[in-house]
């Protein structure tokens, strides 16, 4: 049995590009932007098709969210921001912690401004570090639609190793794609 994890200590992680910090009272304003971007909505399964993805977002919910995610002591949600620009990009995200087995859910969501910069590669590596070695979790698993081959190299390059799919479980436009389950165990990150 691992022990229960206390997230309510936000950390400031610095890396050469990207620093992960908590959220600040007014970033929920730049995560309205980023939300609202159609291809992120479509490849984090957010909407089923394009008209819902070019649909606008209410700004209430959005800003109540990320004012709420410091005192959260049950997750830990920290902000991607270009060390370079001071620019908030995106998100990384704790989720779904099992005391029983010490398995935790990991999420990205990062805006077009944060792309093909390598921010995503580096965010990911500093908190899976985090994870593995201030938290000690046993494995950290996501998940991962088929049509977001580009997260996937993302996701591998990080040492997550395939685990299984579920087969034509996510519909948009009225296709239907499969969604990839990753893991990394603790001793697949010591052993990489």
């Amino acid at each position: 049995m691992y022990q229960k994890i206390d997230f309510s200590y936000k950390p400031v992680l610095e890396g050469e590009k990207v620093i992960l910090r908590p959220f600040e009272e007014n970033d929920w304003e730049r995560m309205v932007e980023i939300i609202a971007e159609p291809e992120l909505r479509r490849l984090t399964g957010s909407v089923t098709n394009d008209k819902e993805a070019e649909e606008p977002e209410e700004a209430e919910p959005i800003k109540q969210w990320y004012q709420s995610r410091n005192d959260k002591d049950d997750r830990l949600d920290l902000a991607i921001v270009d060390k370079k620009s001071r620019e908030l990009v995106g998100e990384v995200v704790f989720n779904e912690y099992d005391e029983s087995t010490g398995n935790i859910n990991f999420r990205i969501l990062m805006g077009q401004s944060g792309c093909n910069k390598g921010f995503g590669t580096e965010a990911i590596s500093m908190f899976i570090k985090y994870g593995m070695t201030e938290l000690q979790v046993h494995k950290i698993g996501l998940e991962v639609y088929s049509f977001n081959p580009r997260a996937e190299r993302v996701y591998q390059k990080a040492g997550f190793v395939l685990e299984g799919v579920k087969r034509e479980d996510f519909s948009y436009n009225g296709e239907y794609f499969d969604t990839r389950i990753y893991g990394m165990l603790k001793e697949d990150y010591f052993k990489g």
